[in-house]
């Protein structure tokens, strides 16, 4: 169970990133955060990590604080940030130093496997384009079997096609093993297709504005008459955390 109590964030130069967030997520469950700019969602996602440390409030992962970075806990951020001296192969198994080699090396193909790359692991990131990439970094923050993944817009930089395509391939991956995703985005339609739940929030300083349950069963199909129906909600609690509070 990951709860997050009552976090508040103030940076030194007195702006006021985050207010009053309080959220208690199950096992297993996918929340998307959205919101427009200046609502603190990538904070948020640096607050659970553990990398920033909250101004009010408290991060707990099955009732332990979290006050810096956890080892059940990994986050994909908008870019791959594979290290380039490494072949894709060991960027994926560079948390996996405990392991002996034979293991380390069963999983690193499992994960390559999973991403549909079992045939890229001798490659090097410049060798990839950014879709594969992407993949490459999804297989090694899940390799670690983590209980928690945080997501920070992933896939906006890819094109349309390219990001629906690694939608799927996050949730086939995430239903072997169901870690909790905690996903900012941007993008209304993959907050839809992925999350059980998606927080709207409103900005300066960033707080819940509207809580929505996405009752959808996957695969979720974007043309459904149900899909539109919980769209046109999210639009409007959108355009509403847009106007002046």
């Amino acid at each position: 169970m990951l709860t997050l109590r009552n976090l508040a964030k103030t940076y030194a130069n007195g702006v006021r990133a985050l207010e009053g967030f309080s959220l208690s997520l199950a096992p297993g469950e996918i929340v998307a955060v959205i919101g427009g700019s200046g609502c603190g969602k990538s904070t948020l996602l640096r607050l659970i990590s553990g990398l920033e440390s909250p101004s009010h409030g408290t991060v707990e992962l099955d009732g332990e604080r979290v006050t810096k970075p956890h080892p059940l806990i990994n986050l994909i951020f908008q870019e791959p940030r594979l290290l380039p001296w490494l072949s894709v192969a060991n960027n994926v198994g560079f948390g996996l130093a405990e392991l002996d080699g034979d293991d380390r090396r069963r999983r690193v193909e499992a994960a390559l496997q999973k991403v549909g790359l079992e045939q890229f692991g001798g490659r090097w990131p410049k060798e990839l384009s950014g879709g594969q990439a992407q993949r490459v970094a999804i297989a090694r923050a899940l390799v670690t079997r983590p209980e928690v993944l945080l997501l920070d817009e992933p896939f906006s930089a890819l094109d349309a096609f390219t990001r629906a395509d690694l939608q799927d391939h996050l949730l086939d991956i995430w239903s072997e093993t169901r870690p909790t995703l905690v996903l900012v985005t941007h993008d209304i339609d993959e907050a839809l297709v992925l999350a059980d739940r998606i927080i709207v929030m409103r900005p300066w300083p960033g707080r819940i504005l509207d809580e929505i349950r996405i009752d959808l069963p996957r695969k979720r199909d974007r043309a459904a008459a149900s899909f539109e129906a919980a769209k046109r909600q999210l639009l409007a609690s959108l355009n509403r955390s847009l106007q002046p509070s």
